[in-house]
C-alpha cells in the first residue's frame, strides 16, 4: 500500500472497491468498519427487500399467491425502503457538497 504524501493512508478504499465490484455480498466490507460497511449491508438488504417482492409479484400474476396482502405487504416494505436508502444518499452527498465548500 502506498502512503500519500500527507502520510495518512487512505481509510475505506477497499470496502468501496468491494461494494463497487461485488454483484453477490460484500466480501471486502465484511470486515470493514464504518460508513462503507452499513452502506453495502444496507444495499444489499434493499436488494434482498426487493427480490422477495419480485418473487411475490411472479407469485400473484401467476396465481400461485395465497393472500394478495402477502405482495402488498412485500411492496411497501420495498418502497419504503428505497425511499430511506435514497433519502441517505441524498443527505450523504449534500454532506459531502458542505465539506468541500468549507474554507481551510
Amino acid at each position: 500500500m502506498t502512503i500519500p504524501l500527507g502520510g495518512i493512508p487512505p481509510v475505506g478504499i477497499g470496502a468501496v472497491t468491494g461494494v463497487a465490484g461485488s454483484t453477490r455480498g460484500t466480501p471486502a466490507a465484511e470486515g470493514a468498519d464504518g460508513f462503507a460497511a452499513v452502506l453495502a449491508s444496507t444495499f444489499d438488504k434493499l436488494q434482498a427487500t426487493q427480490s422477495v417482492t419480485a418473487g411475490k409479484a411472479v407469485q400473484a400474476a401467476t396465481g400461485d399467491l395465497k393472500d394478495v396482502h402477502d405482495y402488498m405487504i412485500a411492496s411497501a416494505e420495498s418502497g419504503v425502503a428505497t425511499e430511506m436508502v435514497v433519502t441517505i444518499k441524498n443527505q450523504a452527498v449534500a454532506a459531502f457538497n458542505e465539506i468541500m465548500r468549507m474554507q481551510i
